[in-house]
């Protein structure tokens, strides 16, 4: 297999930049390096983005944290709809 592509980033999240801002220091706490993409959008636009939708902003997580990253993730959805 090659390495190079086990390091793949990977989408674990989009949302609103407060959102996304909660999430990532969640995942940045549990030990997995985040970054964000589409920042700008969310910064310069908040009004257009639209959670998971057009124009909001993304989390990336490399693609060997995906599955911890998608756990962490499940559970912070699942109690923020309570």
């Amino acid at each position: 297999m090659d390495r190079q592509n086990d390091s793949e980033p990977t989408e674990v999240f989009a949302g609103s930049m407060v959102e996304v801002g909660m999430v990532k220091s969640i995942l940045e706490n549990s030990g997995i390096q985040a970054y964000l993409k589409d920042e700008m959008m969310g910064t310069l636009s908040p009004w257009y983005t639209s959670p998971g939708g057009a124009g909001s902003v993304k989390i990336v997580v490399s693609h060997l944290d995906y599955k911890t990253a998608r756990i962490i993730v499940d559970d912070y959805l699942r109690n923020v709809r309570r």
